[in-house]
């Protein structure tokens, strides 16, 4: 009886520690995980995040970035007309068939690229931007490198296994979220195209239908790539937002659709249901009186102050304090630091920024503090 007490006891023991973990973590069923905040670039969760494993079609997030980064510069624009080469016309996988000689707009080869991950489409692209998919393909490392992306070697710009190096096509979980952030972050217009979930092209002739379900069943879901091959398995970087809080949750080499939709469902939801997104404000701007100024006083603002990720249990609990110097003497610099923003959640300093000038303040020349004495005299007087 008493070692049945005991086994029982060690049975309940191990529960609770398990419950704890599960709690408190996540188990993904895929060969590597990573949950990242796009605001702040927090990591919320990893598994063998920086591997480097083939990213099937995932790979388009970087050809995206460049696409975008294309537009947005003022190179590229959404009309531009795109013709097809054989080699684009030739491409296999994921496809909308284009035809050698067709044209179509920037617009519907991105749609195509994002919805359908239309490998004819990437290639075409990558040769109207580069001029041909090798020279594009080393744009693409070169980003990577400017990204500091230390896991990724692209061989070319759909994900495609094909192709004597195939086996040098390489990321990691940790690189598809960093390029996945800045697409986003830098270029929110590509959300116009990531979220559709059906549509068409060549006038309504061709249908497109996103392979990322989450767009459909996930609510705030934004995007972001699918992919899938035999090497690859299924990858997907799924990024979704709610209120201010937009999270990116990457999977490669998952068994199933099914599972990499699940296992990033579960990284989202454990990442909106945890934290939250704290952005420092001032409701009213903080002044400081200046000695010797054109102006009595100068109002502050917020040096580059970014948002905040916090545990959803601290946020009732920050406390804002602001540090202000008393006076200062003009002349006053714009930007020129007169004060701390800190934010707080108990012992814990959770945040430290600069209060600075909001603008400039001239020094009063001699004759302008002598009627200002005067000014002050006569007042004093009355």
């Amino acid at each position: 009886m008493k070692k049945l007490w005991v086994v029982l006891s060690i049975l309940l023991l191990l529960s609770t520690l398990v419950s704890g973990v599960s709690a408190e973590g996540l188990e993904v069923q895929a060969k590597s995980a990573l949950l990242m905040d796009v605001a702040t670039g927090t990591i919320l969760y990893e598994k063998n995040a920086h591997e480097p494993l083939p990213p099937a079609s995932v790979t388009k997030v970087m050809t995206m970035l460049l696409i975008m980064e294309a537009i947005d510069s003022g190179s590229l624009n959404y009309s531009d007309t795109v013709t097809t080469s054989e080699a684009a016309a030739a491409k296999g996988g994921s496809q909308v068939f284009l035809k050698v000689g067709e044209t179509m707009s920037v617009s519907e080869m991105l749609k195509s690229i994002a919805v359908s991950s239309a490998n004819d489409c990437a290639c075409a692209m990558a040769e109207h931007i580069a001029g041909s998919e090798a020279a594009f393909v080393e744009r693409m490392n070169e980003r990577a490198k400017e990204l500091g992306l230390n896991d990724t070697h692209f061989v070319n710009c759909t994900g495609l296994d094909d192709g004597p190096d195939a086996a040098n096509h390489r990321t990691s979980a940790h690189d598809i979220a960093v390029m996945s952030r800045e697409l986003l972050a830098r270029h929110p217009d590509i959300t116009k195209y990531t979220t559709i979930w059906m549509d068409t092209i060549r006038g309504g002739a061709f249908g497109l239908s996103n392979t990322n379900k989450l767009i459909r069943f996930y609510p705030g879901a934004t995007g972001l790539k699918t992919g899938f091959t035999s090497t690859a398995g299924y990858c997907l970087s799924a990024t979704a937002k709610r209120e201010d809080l937009e999270l990116i949750a990457v999977v490669m080499g998952c068994e199933s659709a099914k599972i990499r939709t699940a296992a990033c469902k579960s990284m989202l939801d454990y990442g909106f249901a945890g934290y939250a997104l704290v952005t420092p404000g001032l409701e009213d701007a903080p002044v400081v009186p200046v000695r010797l100024g054109k102006d009595a006083s100068v109002p502050l603002k917020l040096e580059g102050a970014g948002s905040l990720l916090v545990p959803k249990a601290k946020r009732s609990g920050i406390v804002t304090r602001l540090q202000l110097e008393e006076e200062v003497t003009a002349p006053v610099e714009q930007g020129q630091r007169l004060g701390t923003l800190t934010m707080t959640s108990g012992e814990e300093t959770l945040l430290e920024t600069p209060l600075v000038a909001a603008q400039p303040v001239p020094r009063l020349t001699l004759g302008e503090i002598y009627v200002t004495v005067l000014r002050r005299a006569a007042m004093a007087k009355g």
